[in-house]
């Protein structure tokens, strides 16, 4: 079955894009930038030869489809753009397994293979230069906010819409990309981990349950401004002390919970001087489960700490939320399969959740049966420069991730 893949190519073939779209900070393939567009170029290069249909849809997403004896669809996906400085794997080694793929089932079924195969990359799944998260994959859901991501400016203040036009995608249309996933019967994702678990466990391969649902506020304190010298500290209405408590208070929440994490990423003050007590501290908080009772949960606990360390201060304390998603967990049958193709790979497999986002939690919010398979990473970074992962691990996540399209076209055959 798989005597035409070569994993080694696309190592080989990575290596390439790394010298063809980084410099000393990392990668560069922002999207809808020139490089970008470089990049898109490159990998059409890649898939000639192979006998595919190609085609940018209406939400700048790039496919390559190889058509099969049936109109039913194999989605294998990825996205070539990256942050600012990024990594050279993140996101673009899944579409450069899936190209390998395609090599491999075009040889074995002589250009005609069961079902139909389809390759994406997604357009600006970072949301690295407008804020905006999984653009082109929530697009094709239909979940992405209109109203919000047509006011959305990068920092030159040019705006997303004017963006893709440059890129000839116009803006007002982009929901007619869901017309792509009209035959699609499952949808399957290769990624690095981008943290530490497998690096932890020492296994190279995971399974993936699922993408962590968000609940993200700024909590904002509300105290008095009082001159630092004269107001005694029992006087005293203190903005940031109550905001302060919450840092170890998350901990704790997320402790409790089991597998959710919580963090606080900023701490904004005013006046914001030396010689004033706070009288606003404003803080913002992330916090990310699998588990959609559990989540609400953390977030309740989260609040009502706020209430208790702000009356202890004597202070007030309200509430703006961010951003919100569920938890998008993935197809149970697709998981198996993915265990099953890394255990006839390297022998042992752990199951885990992304706490990161990706464009399968969009997929399966559309409905698409979705799984995704991680390989380790080094160091347990990503969205750095320094992100890395072994040669043979990348190798043995193309021969598993093979396997695993292979299992489930025999999956979408039987259904």
């Amino acid at each position: 079955m798989n005597s035409s893949l070569n994993p080694q190519r696309t190592v080989a073939e990575l290596k390439e894009l790394r010298a063809l779209t980084s410099d000393a900070d990392g990668a560069q393939r922002v999207a809808f930038t020139p490089l970008w567009v470089k990049t898109r170029a490159w990998l059409l290069e890649k898939l000639a030869g192979l006998p595919v249909e190609t085609h940018t849809d209406a939400a700048g997403n790039f496919w390559a489809t190889l058509r099969g004896e049936s109109e039913k669809s194999l989605l294998i996906g990825g996205h070539m753009d990256s942050v600012p400085n990024g990594g050279w794997l993140d996101g673009c080694l899944n579409v450069m397994a899936g190209v390998e793929i395609l090599r491999r089932i075009h040889s074995q079924f002589h250009g005609k293979p069961p079902i139909t195969i389809r390759l994406v990359d997604w357009a600006d799944e970072e949301g690295a230069r407008f804020g905006k998260s999984l653009f082109g994959s929530s697009a094709c859901s239909g979940l992405l906010d209109m109203n919000e991501a047509r006011g959305l400016m990068d920092k030159q203040g040019i705006t997303l819409p004017d963006a893709l036009k440059n890129v000839g995608v116009d803006f007002e249309h982009v929901q007619a990309a869901g017309v792509e996933l009209k035959n699609a019967a499952a949808y399957l994702e290769l990624h690095i981990e981008q943290g530490p678990v497998l690096l932890d466990l020492d296994l190279p391969l995971g399974a993936v349950l699922g993408t962590f649902g968000v609940e993200r506020h700024a909590i904002t304190f509300h105290g008095q401004a009082a001159h630092s010298g004269s107001t005694p500290m029992n006087r005293r209405k203190d903005a940031f002390l109550a905001a302060a408590k919450m840092s170890s208070e998350i901990y704790e929440i997320a402790a409790r919970s089991g597998n959710g994490v919580c963090t606080i990423g900023s701490c904004t003050t005013k006046p914001g001087i030396v010689t004033s007590v706070v009288e606003e501290c404003r803080i913002t908080l992330d916090q990310r489960h699998l588990d959609s009772a559990k989540l609400a949960t953390m977030l309740a606990e989260a609040k009502s700490a706020s209430e208790i360390f702000a009356r202890e201060g004597n202070v007030k304390v309200s509430w703006e939320r961010i951003w919100q998603i569920a938890p998008r967990p993935f197809n149970d049958e697709l998981i198996a399969l993915c265990d099953e193709a890394i255990r006839e790979t390297c022998g042992q497999v752990h199951r885990l959740p992304s706490g990161p986002l990706h464009d399968a939690a969009e997929v399966a919010a559309a409905g698409v049966p979705t799984v995704m398979m991680f390989v380790q990473s080094l160091h347990g970074i990503s969205h750095n420069k320094i992100e890395d992962t072994k040669e043979e691990h990348l190798e043995l996540c193309v021969t598993a991730f093979d396997k695993l399209a292979e299992k489930t076209m025999r999956w979408i055959q039987s259904h």
